[in-house]
C-alpha cells in the first residue's frame, strides 16, 4: 500500500488514481485520502466531463459518478451541486431526458441554497435542453427568464448567447421559426466573437434545422457542412456524427435516396462506435422508413427492430412507436399478417399514450390494408371508414385518398361495383391539383379495372393511360440502381393491362404499335436510362444548361417541401395547419415554376446516342437501328399468357404463343440435363448419345411451345430475340425442330429490350485501339493459356495479361482505350444476391458493383468463362447480372455464356469466332459459323451452344 500512498499524496495524483481503479478500490482510496480531496477536485472533474461530452458521453458519466462519490464523502452541498450537474449533462447527452430534468432541478436547488447565483444560472440554462425534449415548455421559458436575468446582472454575454441557443430550440419546437432564428443569429455573433468552439458548432447546426423548416434548403445544407467541418477540425466526433446524420436527413428529404442511405449507414456505424444512442436509433428509424418506401421489407424490419430497442431503453415513446409501426408494415409486406397486426396494436397504444393525433388513424389504415389482403373485408372496411372520418376532418388530403382507394378495392373485391366507382371518383377528384403521382397511378389503375369489369373498355383504356403517365413521372424521380429495381415491385401491372387493352380494342389508328411501345416501356428501363445518362465530372458541371440546373433544383426543392408537409402532418405535437398551409403555398409556386421550365426546355441528350434518358425509344428509332434482313422476336408475358411481337423494318405482328406455366417445367428439365456435365468428362463420354437425345427432347419441346407457332414468319436471315421473364434463360439458337437447330438456318443475337439494342447501335465506342486479352487459368481450365496464345495471333494489336497480371487495374486502364476486350476466366453467378455476381481476376474478384464504376467504350467484350451470361430477372424485367454491368460500362456488344463451359470446346470456339471476325464476317454470322464448326467435333449443345451475342450484331448497311 505504500506505493499507492506515495502515488496519491497530491490532489492531481489522487484523481488520476481514482479515475483508473475499480469501484471497490476507489471507495477505499477516497476514504483513506479524504484530506486530499476538496471542491476543486470536483470542479476539475466537471471541466473534464464537459470536454468528454462531445467525445464520449459514457466517459463523461463515469466522471460524474466519481464526483458524486467524492461530494458525498465531503458532505458539502456545493460539491454535491457541481457533481449532480455533471451527471445531468452526461445523462442528457446519453438520451435520458426525464432523468436529466430531475438532476438539473436538484443541482439548481443546491446552488440556490449555497447562494451561488452564477452557477444557478448555468444550471437553469442547461436544464432548458432536457425540458424542451420532455415537452415541458412553460418550465423551459421560466428557467430561461431567470437565467437571462442572472447572466445580464453578471454581465456575462457568452452565457447569454448559450442561453439564446437553448431558448431558440424551444421556439423551434413550437414552430416559432422567426423567433428561433433571431435567437440563433444573436447567439452566433457572440460565440464567434469569443471563439467558443462548442457554441459555434451548436448554433450552426441549429441554424440549419430552423432554415429547413423555413424552406431555405441550400442555406441549411451549407450550415450543416460548416458545422461538420468545424467539429471535425476541433476534435468533436460526437457532433461530427450528429452533423452527418442531419446532412443525410436533408438528402432524404430531397429524395436523393442513394446519398441518404450511404450517409445514414456510415453515420449509424459512427454513432454506435462512440455510444451516441439517440442518433444511432434515429439512423435505424430513418433507414427503415426509407427502405419501406422502396419495398426492401426485410431490411426495413430489421432496422426498425434495432431502433425500437434503442428508443425503449431511452424511454422515448414516440420514436419507439414509429419503429414498431414500420416493423409492422414490413412484416405485412412479407406476408406475416398475424405478427404485423400484433405490432400495429402495440404501436397504436403507444401513440395514444403519447397523445399523437394522426398516427393512431394512420395505423387504422395500415391495419385495414393488411386485413384486406387477408380477405377479412368486413374488418378492413370498418377500420378504413374510421380512418377516413379522421383524415377528412383533419384536411389530410393524401391520407383520405388512400382510405378511399382501399374502400374502393374492398368494394371491387366484394362485387360492389357502384361503391368502387364512387370511391375511385372521389379519390381522383380530391387529387386534382395535388402533386401525388403514386396515388394518381393507383387511383387511375383501380378506376380502369372498375370500368373494365363494367364493360366500359374505352374508359378503362383511358384510365390505364393516365395511370401509366403518373407511374412514369414517379419512376423518373427515383435515383440509384437497386433502389429503382426494388421500387418497381408490383407496379408494372398497368403495362400488361394497356397491352391487353390495345390488342382487344382499336382505340387508336396504331394500336399494335402502341401496344409494342408499352411492352418496351415495361422492360429494362432502368438499365437503359443508366446507359443513356451522361456522366458529368466536376469540370462538366458549369457546362450544363441553366434550364437543366433549374429543373433539377426545382425537383429537389419540391421533394423537400413534400417531405416537410408529411413530417408536419405526422409530428408528435399539435399539428400547425397554418404552417402546412404555408408549405403548400411554396409547393404550388415551385410546381408552377417547374411546369414553365419543362415547357421551355428541350433537354440536351446524351452525346453517345442522340436519345434522352428517361424517355422511351420510338418504334421508328428501333426500326432504323436494325438491318433490312432482321426479324425482332420480342416476347412479353401478361398474366400466364406469353405474346410474341414480330418486328421488321416495315411490319409488326403481335400474336399469342403459349402459357408461361407450360414453359417453366420444360426449362427446368433442360437445365437439369445440362447440369449433368458437372459429373465429369468420363460420365459425359460414356453416356453421350443418351445425353444428346434427352437434351434435344427438351429443346424440341421448347421449340414447339415458343417457335413453332411463329416459324412460317421466319423469312429473315437474322433473328434477334428479346426475351421476357423466364425466357431470358432459354437458348433460342439451340432450339430443335426434330431435325435442325434454329442456328442452322439463321444467325441469332439477343437483347434485354429492343430499346437497349438501339442504344447499343448508337453508342460511340473506340474505333481503334488494342485488343486486350486477359486470362486466369486454373486446374479446371488449363486451356486458357492456349486460348489466349491462339487469339494473340489472330486479333490486331494484342495486349496479353495472364494470371496475377490480369488485374482489375489493367481492365480499368487498358480496357478504357481498347477496341476489343476478351477475358478468359470463371464467372460466379449469385442467385441469392445477383448484385454480387463476379468474375475472377488475377488478384481480386470483380463484382457487378465494380463494373458499374468502369468505363469500357469498346466494340466487343467477351467472357469465355462459366455462366457469365446468367441473370436474375428482377421487377420491370430488369436483368441483374454481368451483362447489366458491362452494358452500363459502355460496351456495344457482349459475348457471354448461359451455363458452365467446356474448356477445350471453348478454346476452339473462340479461335474460330475471332478468325471469322477478322476475315470480315459480322459478329452474328461469325458466331454462327463458329458454333457450326465446333458442333462437328462436339455434338452436345452443352459444348457448342453456351455462348450468346448481346447488343450490336452487325453494321447497318444495305445489301
Amino acid at each position: 500500500m505504500s506505493a499507492v500512498a506515495t502515488a496519491v499524496t497530491t490532489r492531481e495524483g489522487l484523481l488520476q488514481q481514482l479515475k483508473s481503479c475499480d469501484v471497490s478500490e476507489r471507495t477505499e482510496l477516497i476514504r483513506r485520502y479524504k484530506a486530499n480531496l476538496d471542491l476543486q477536485c470536483i470542479v476539475n472533474l466537471a471541466n473534464e466531463a464537459r470536454e468528454l461530452l462531445r467525445v464520449d458521453a459514457r466517459q463523461s458519466l463515469a466522471r460524474a459518478e466519481l464526483a458524486i462519490e467524492i461530494a458525498e464523502t465531503l458532505d458539502q452541498d456545493l460539491a454535491r451541486a457541481h457533481a449532480v450537474r455533471i451527471k445531468a449533462n452526461a445523462t442528457h447527452f446519453l438520451g435520458s431526458y426525464v432523468e436529466a430534468v430531475e438532476l438539473h432541478q436538484r443541482a439548481a436547488q443546491l446552488f440556490e441554497t449555497a447562494g451561488e447565483l452564477k452557477e444557478l444560472g448555468r444550471s437553469l440554462s442547461a436544464s432548458i435542453l432536457s425540458l424542451n425534449l420532455c415537452g415541458q415548455y412553460d418550465a423551459a421559458f421560466s428557467a430561461a427568464e431567470r437565467a437571462r436575468a442572472i447572466f445580464t446582472q453578471c454581465r456575462d454575454e457568452l452565457r447569454v448567447a448559450r442561453l439564446d441557443i437553448n431558448l431558440g430550440n424551444v421556439y423551434y419546437r413550437q414552430d416559432r421559426f422567426a423567433e428561433a432564428l433571431q435567437c440563433y443569429r444573436r447567439a452566433y455573433d457572440v460565440v464567434v466573437k469569443h471563439e467558443n468552439n462548442e457554441g459555434i458548432a451548436a448554433v450552426l447546426s441549429n441554424l440549419s434545422v430552423c432554415l429547413i423548416s423555413m424552406g431555405e434548403f441550400q442555406q441549411a445544407l451549407d450550415h450543416y457542412q460548416d458545422a461538420r467541418n468545424y467539429c471535425e477540425k476541433h476534435g468533436m466526433p460526437l457532433l461530427v456524427a450528429q452533423a452527418d446524420y442531419n446532412i443525410a436527413y436533408l438528402y432524404f428529404l430531397r429524395g436523393e435516396y442513394s446519398q441518404a442511405i450511404d450517409m445514414l449507414r456510415s453515420t449509424r456505424l459512427r454513432c454506435k462506435e462512440i455510444g451516441e444512442r439517440y442518433h444511432y436509433g434515429l439512423c435505424n428509424l430513418d433507414l427503415s422508413e426509407l427502405y419501406l418506401e422502396l419495398n426492401l421489407s426485410a431490411e426495413a424490419a430489421e432496422l426498425a427492430r434495432l431502433g425500437h430497442t434503442e428508443f425503449v431503453a431511452l424511454k422515448m415513446g414516440y420514436e419507439a412507436a414509429k419503429c414498431q409501426a414500420f416493423e409492422a408494415i414490413a412484416l405485412g409486406q412479407q406476408g406475416q399478417a398475424f405478427q404485423s397486426l400484433k405490432l400495429f396494436a402495440q404501436a397504436r397504444e403507444l401513440f395514444v399514450a403519447e397523445k399523437n393525433q394522426v398516427w393512431p388513424s394512420l395505423i387504422d389504415l395500415y391495419q385495414a390494408l393488411l386485413l384486406f389482403n387477408e380477405g377479412r373485408h368486413f374488418e378492413a372496411r370498418r377500420l378504413a371508414k374510421a380512418a377516413l372520418d379522421f383524415f377528412d376532418s383533419s384536411h389530410l388530403t393524401t391520407k383520405s385518398v388512400l382510405c378511399r382507394l382501399l374502400l374502393a378495392r374492398i368494394a371491387q373485391r366484394t362485387n360492389d361495383v357502384a361503391s368502387a366507382h364512387s370511391h375511385c371518383k372521389e379519390a381522383i377528384d380530391r387529387l386534382e391539383g395535388v402533386q401525388a403521382p403514386t396515388l394518381r397511378h393507383q387511383a387511375f389503375l383501380l378506376m380502369g379495372q372498375v370500368h373494365s369489369s363494367s364493360g366500359n373498355k374505352k374508359e378503362a383504356y383511358e384510365c390505364f393511360r393516365s395511370s401509366r403517365e403518373a407511374l412514369e413521372m414517379l419512376r423518373s424521380n427515383l435515383r440509384g440502381q437497386e433502389l429503382k429495381l426494388a421500387f418497381l415491385k408490383n407496379r408494372l401491372e398497368v403495362y400488361e393491362l394497356l397491352v391487353d387493352a390495345c390488342l382487344r380494342g382499336q382505340y387508336s389508328p396504331n394500336s399494335l404499335e402502341e401496344a409494342f411501345g408499352y411492352i418496351e416501356e415495361a422492360k429494362s428501363r432502368t438499365l437503359m436510362d443508366q446507359m443513356l445518362q451522361p456522366v458529368f465530372g466536376a469540370s462538366d458541371e458549369s457546362g450544363q444548361s441553366d434550364l437543366v440546373r433549374r429543373m433539377r433544383n426545382l425537383r429537389d426543392e419540391l421533394n423537400w417541401y413534400y417531405s416537410l408537409i408529411e413530417l408536419e402532418q405526422l409530428r408528435p405535437e399539435q399539428r400547425s395547419l397554418e404552417h402546412i398551409k404555408r408549405l403548400e403555398e411554396q409547393v404550388r409556386a415551385r410546381e408552377t415554376d417547374l411546369i414553365r421550365v419543362l415547357q421551355e426546355s428541350n433537354l440536351s441528350s446524351s452525346p453517345s446516342s442522340g436519345m434522352h434518358a428517361g424517355q422511351p425509344v420510338s418504334i421508328e428509332e428501333i426500326r432504323s437501328a436494325i438491318t433490312p434482313e432482321t426479324l425482332v422476336i420480342e416476347f412479353f408475358q401478361t398474366g400466364d399468357r406469353i405474346l410474341a411481337c414480330l418486328l421488321t423494318r416495315d411490319s409488326l405482328h403481335i400474336v399469342p404463343v403459349t402459357l408461361a406455366s407450360r414453359i417453366q417445367n420444360v426449362l427446368r428439365l433442360l437445365q437439369f440435363q445440362l447440369s449433368k456435365f458437372r459429373l465429369g468428362n468420363d460420365y459425359a463420354q460414356a453416356f453421350q448419345e443418351s445425353l444428346i437425345q434427352s437434351t434435344n427432347a427438351h429443346l424440341n419441346n421448347l421449340y414447339d411451345e415458343l417457335l413453332a407457332p411463329l416459324r412460317d414468319r421466319f423469312q429473315s436471315a437474322h433473328l434477334m430475340f428479346v426475351p421476357h421473364g423466364p425466357l431470358h434463360y432459354v437458348p433460342f439458337h439451340a432450339l430443335f425442330d426434330g431435325e435442325r437447330y434454329l442456328i442452322d438456318d439463321h444467325s441469332i443475337s439477343y437483347a434485354p429490350s429492343a430499346s437497349i439494342y438501339t442504344v447499343c447501335m448508337r453508342k460511340r465506342v473506340n474505333e481503334s485501339g488494342a485488343s486486350l486479352l486477359m486470362g486466369v487459368p486454373d486446374q479446371n481450365a488449363p486451356s486458357i493459356v492456349d486460348e489466349l496464345k491462339a487469339l494473340s495471333g489472330i486479333l490486331p494489336h494484342p495486349n496479353v495479361f495472364v494470371g496475377n497480371a490480369a488485374s482489375e487495374y489493367v481492365l480499368r486502364t487498358v480496357g478504357a482505350n481498347a477496341r476489343i476486350v476478351h477475358i478468359a476466366t470463371h464467372g460466379y453467378f449469385r442467385q441469392d444476391s445477383p448484385m454480387f455476381s463476379s468474375i475472377r481476376m488475377g488478384n481480386s474478384y470483380l463484382s457487378l458493383y465494380d463494373l458499374y464504376q468502369l468505363k469500357l467504350p469498346v466494340e466487343l467484350v467477351t467472357f469465355s468463362g462459366c455462366a457469365t451470361g446468367l441473370n436474375v430477372v428482377a421487377a420491370g424485367d430488369e436483368l441483374i447480372g454481368l451483362a447489366r454491368g458491362l452494358f452500363q460500362a459502355g460496351a456495344q456488344s457482349l459475348i457471354l455464356s448461359l451455363w458452365d463451359v467446356h474448356d477445350q470446346s471453348t478454346a476452339e470456339f473462340m479461335t474460330s469466332f475471332y478468325g471469322n471476325l477478322q476475315a470480315g464476317e459480322e459478329k452474328a454470322t461469325a458466331l454462327r459459323s463458329a458454333m457450326l464448326g465446333v458442333r462437328a467435333k462436339f455434338p452436345h449443345p452443352y459444348q457448342w451452344a453456351p455462348f450468346v451475342l448481346m447488343g450490336k450484331y452487325a453494321d447497318l448497311k444495305e445489301k
